[in-house]
């Protein structure tokens, strides 16, 4: 096999934390694929892919991984994965996307392997089972393997059908809940209820398997913000997932939510007002031992993050921080971090040269273009990174 056969099938989106995993694709795009808030998949259709399909791809990254180990020896490196290997695999021209990522893969170490697309468990049990105990065949080095899925299609799996899939050697499962209220659940047709929601998390967990449940701050807009907030926090309690992970809400021209933003029936929150309502929500997750993230550079706090329950006075503690700054270092911070100069609001003080030149931004932008064009300026920075 040559390096230019060495290409195998791979999805648009991964999670922020399988920035480093290997990235297989099971199934293409998503089967709802109705989310008013999502763009990733609109106008592609859903299809699943065939056992042997997924299984020649398989093969196809067992041999990238064992070509450049190749080269790994022959440089000396003894098949570790170093900056020479990686300059030599790509100064030998092979600059297809899949070998790029096995390249990654490897160099960064992880022992993680993330399944793409939208929806794997929506896949037969046998036919998915099938696949894992391939997968970890192939490849023993694997550590980790997760994917996402979607509550509902969870809901219609049997308990048995979970734990098999678990065995098999499926770790984690990654849900998008976004929202614990059924009437915004309903406005954003997500296509499932709270309930639903918490019958699958307790089902996944049961099963053995890891569950990092993703939350939407932001998506209740000023009309839903407070029951958003409340409501999410009551569904999580009831599920105690191990991770809980915030994405804040962008809303790009291409979303159909961006309809409701344009004709007035929903109001985006400002930041001073996500913070608030990321703090209730913070407040109100009680009983459980969950691991917060806020992991993703559109979230305003990356801080924002710990284990409950001891760390929930710390994570409310970083929410009081902003909330206390003056309003211009408020908007010094929120230049900064959504340009991805800060990270903390710590930062304001531990960079002073940071800190005047934004300052300085700010002040000409706002005397050439007026009080607006710094708002508009962050929202072009933030909708960037969707």
């Amino acid at each position: 096999m040559t390096q230019k056969d060495l290409q195998f099938e791979q999805g648009p989106i991964r999670p922020p934390n399988e920035a480093q995993s290997l990235l297989l694709r099971l199934t293409r795009n998503c089967p709802w694929n109705r989310c008013e808030f999502c763009p990733v998949y609109k106008g592609r259709k859903f299809s699943l892919r065939s056992v042997a399909e997924i299984k020649d791809d398989i093969r196809t990254a067992r041999a990238i991984a064992d070509e450049i180990t190749a080269v790994s020896w022959k440089l000396g490196h003894g098949g570790n994965i170093a900056d020479a290997v990686i300059s030599q695999v790509f100064s030998a021209g092979s600059h297809a996307s899949s070998y790029r990522s096995v390249a990654g893969w490897m160099y960064y170490g992880t022992g993680a392997c993330f399944l793409q697309d939208a929806d794997n468990l929506i896949m037969r049990t046998d036919d998915l089972v099938e696949v894992l105990a391939y997968l970890r065949q192939t490849f023993p080095e694997i550590q980790r393997v997760t994917t996402y899925s979607r509550s509902r299609t969870v809901t219609r799996k049997s308990l048995e059908s979970l734990k098999r899939i678990h065995e098999s050697g499926l770790d984690r499962v990654h849900i998008g809940l976004e929202t614990g209220y059924d009437p915004l659940l309903k406005l954003v047709k997500k296509g499932v209820t709270g309930a639903q929601h918490v019958e699958a998390g307790r089902k996944l967990v049961e099963a053995g398997l890891q569950v990092s449940e993703y939350v939407m701050p932001g998506l209740g807009g000023r009309e839903m913000w407070r029951e958003h907030a409340v409501e999410t926090a009551r569904v999580l309690n009831q599920i105690n997932p191990h991770f809980i992970r915030l994405r804040s809400l962008r809303i790009p021209g291409r979303v159909p939510l961006h309809a409701r933003l344009k004709d007035g029936s929903f109001h985006m929150l400002t930041d001073d007002e996500l913070a608030e309502e990321t703090r209730v929500f913070i407040e109100h997750l009680d009983g459980i031992t969950s691991t917060v993230a806020s992991d993703h550079i559109m979230n305003l706090l990356e801080e924002v993050g710990g284990k409950l329950p001891e760390d929930k006075p710390k994570m409310l503690a970083v929410i009081q921080a902003y909330q206390d700054l003056p309003d211009e270092e408020r908007l010094i911070y929120r230049v900064g971090r959504r340009g991805g100069a800060f990270r903390s609001t710590r930062d304001l003080d531990r960079d002073p040269a940071t800190y005047r030149k934004i300052r300085r931004m700010i002040a000409e932008l706002q005397q050439k273009e007026g009080p607006d064009a710094v708002e508009r300026m962050i929202t072009d920075m933030v909708d960037r990174y969707i």
